[in-house]
């Protein structure tokens, strides 16, 4: 879309009330950041597979891999940073490792999204 394609206004006056209001509940710089942060890490398809296989059940590394018919190496590195986001927990079981949801958060924004994509 080019730039005249935009809707403006025809005039400039600003609204001070409404921009106090607004400012008032903007959350503070450093939370957005993080909240952009978040979504970068749904910006990648093969972490929202990765998410979908994990709503269905606790899966180790070699389950996820098998069940994305991609290698053990490629997921691995998808869930440190699911991890780091907080997106995805781990827990040991003996020689294996399985992932699962941090929590139902997670399903409530891939289902927020998918709803908006699909409207």
């Amino acid at each position: 879309m080019a730039v005249h394609d935009v809707e403006c206004c025809d005039i400039y006056q600003i609204h001070e009330d409404l921009v106090q209001a607004v400012n008032e509940k903007m959350p503070e710089e450093d939370k957005l950041y993080d909240l952009a942060e978040l979504f970068k890490v749904f910006g990648d398809s093969t972490r929202i597979r990765i998410l979908y296989v994990l709503f269905e059940a606790e899966l180790c590394v070699c389950d996820i891999a098998q069940t994305l018919n991609m290698t053990q190496s490629a997921i691995s590195h998808q869930l440190k940073i699911l991890k780091q986001s907080r997106l995805v927990k781990n827990r040991r079981e003996g020689k294996q490792v399985f992932y699962s949801l941090a929590d139902d958060h997670v399903r409530t924004i891939i289902d927020q999204g998918r709803e908006h994509v699909e409207e």
